[in-house]
């Protein structure tokens, strides 16, 4: 069964279109979704988490329709969400915040609901600190105390909104574990601005802009958009997309190549900024 079939949905802020006609099929696995500031990306996990209701267009979710209460009601059951900020109470400590979270997810025996509060805690590395108030967190563990509350319950659906910041390296490398082995066997969705991430995680990749689509498929056939796209010079060339200076002096171009330039293997990164970059064609929907 597909987890997530979104075909043509749009959704409005006043005049400002934050979804265009978007399309979203999903299945078992880690989906990626890129994009730039405003594509609509967090619009959409918000739909998806079902926060909000599109104004119109197709969304089935775990088979149900989001739209219905009973439906609505079943995706949520089975869902964990992580919004771009969680909003603890910060009086709370970091086991009472989760156990809360717990209670409304149904977890309903003390013994067994705070089992499963220490098992999520573990999993993101916050078992020394579960005493401690959520105030006195630093930014990175209440993230991760974020993170803790999605996997509540095993969810058949992650849906995961830039769920990176704030964390350092060591901890994102941490992270990847977690979410490598979340996506066995189930679905997660996750927005970043890491392409690395979703390099390392992703079976699935989506590029955004403007609301749309502008590509759908795997890592490898994003990078393959690059394709003698991507080359070296001692010059800066301004007719390309996006152009920086290496650390070595020479200059890393994006674009259309001249004739004769020193073509180089692309990154995710530069097909990604050839999508969606500044002076990308974002008209031409995948």
């Amino acid at each position: 069964m597909t987890t997530i079939d979104a075909r043509d949905v749009v959704h409005t802020y006043g005049r400002v279109r934050a979804l265009d006609g978007l399309n979203l099929v999903t299945d078992v696995g880690v989906t990626g979704l890129l994009g730039p500031n405003g594509a609509g990306k967090t619009t959409l996990l918000r739909a998806l988490a079902t926060v909000s209701s599109p104004n119109s267009g197709h969304v089935r979710i775990l088979g149900h329709d989001p739209a219905d209460i009973d439906g609505r009601l079943a995706i949520r059951r089975t869902l964990g969400y992580l919004p771009q900020d969680a909003g603890f109470p910060r009086g709370f400590s970091a086991f009472e915040a989760i156990d809360y979270l717990a209670i409304l997810k149904e977890h309903i025996r003390a013994s067994a609901r705070h089992d499963e509060v220490r098992r999520v805690l573990a999993l993101v590395g916050l078992q020394d600190v579960s005493t401690k108030k959520v105030r006195t967190l630093s930014g990175g563990m209440r993230r991760r105390l974020a993170l803790a509350q999605t996997l509540l319950g095993h969810p058949d659906l992650l849906v995961l909104d830039e769920p990176t910041v704030g964390l350092d390296p060591e901890q994102r490398i941490r992270f990847r574990e977690i979410i490598s082995e979340a996506g066995v066997g189930r679905t997660v969705v996750l927005s970043t601005h890491q392409t690395e991430d979703v390099a390392a995680l992703c079976s699935h990749v989506v590029v955004m802009d403007h609301g749309r689509s502008v590509f759908a498929g795997t890592v490898p056939e994003l990078v393959a958009q690059a394709r003698d796209r991507v080359w070296v010079d001692d010059q800066r060339d301004d007719r390309a997309n996006a152009v920086y200076r290496l650390g070595d002096g020479s200059y890393h171009h994006i674009g259309d190549p001249p004739a004769g330039v020193q073509l180089v293997k692309p990154t995710i990164e530069d097909a990604y900024l050839l999508l969606a970059g500044p002076g990308s064609d974002a008209s031409a929907v995948v």
